[in-house]
């Protein structure tokens, strides 16, 4: 695939990123999405980009929630974008936790953040240019996976005295702000 063809993404953590981060969010009715989490998708997907949500959730492992919920969740993270105008193009998620409870997720994986795992099976099945593409995050392991894979990543953060390398990982106070960083940067 040439590099002219290869998709430019933007992977987006879902909890603190996306919809406000409020421990295991287990129920649909229960999220609320980020202040200007919206705005900020909408102008990365007007700038081009693959919307691609990859969380760890190990309230699965530990058995705060099923499977089940989770897609329920995440059906509904993507409903409050779609009624604001914006596609996820695909979620992935990691269910794994070396500690957890629930025996069929209490393993080691290669798709828990801080590793890539995610991100490259996205790109493979997305056909994402990782060069190319970005990952957002509120925590280090979001700004680990995406600096892993080979992304330029921005962390979401309300500490103003974190500022990044401003090279290849950069802060922003919320996903709208996140956004014109990396669309000044295309």
């Amino acid at each position: 695939m040439s590099d002219t063809k290869a998709v430019r993404a933007i992977f987006l953590d879902r909890d603190g990123t996306l919809n406000a981060d409020s421990g295991y969010v287990a129920e649909p009715d229960d999220v609320r999405l980020e202040d200007n989490a919206a705005e900020g998708a909408a102008a990365l997907e007007h700038a081009g980009f693959a919307l691609v949500i990859t969380s760890n959730q190990s309230g699965i492992a530990r058995g705060f929630l099923t499977e089940v919920q989770a897609d329920e969740v995440d059906a509904r993270v993507q409903a409050l974008l779609r009624e604001r105008g914006v596609t996820i193009t695909a979620s992935y998620r990691c269910p794994h936790l070396p500690e957890g409870s629930v025996s069929r997720y209490a393993v080691e994986c290669d798709c828990r953040k801080p590793k890539p795992g995610m991100l490259l099976r996205a790109a493979r099945d997305l056909g994402i240019d990782l060069s190319r593409s970005w990952t957002v995050g509120d925590g280090a392991r979001d700004v680990e996976a995406g600096l892993a894979a080979g992304t330029k990543t921005v962390r979401i953060t309300r500490d103003p005295a974190e500022t990044g390398d401003g090279l290849r990982n950069f802060c922003a106070s919320d996903l709208a702000a996140a956004a014109r960083i990396i669309t000044a940067r295309e």
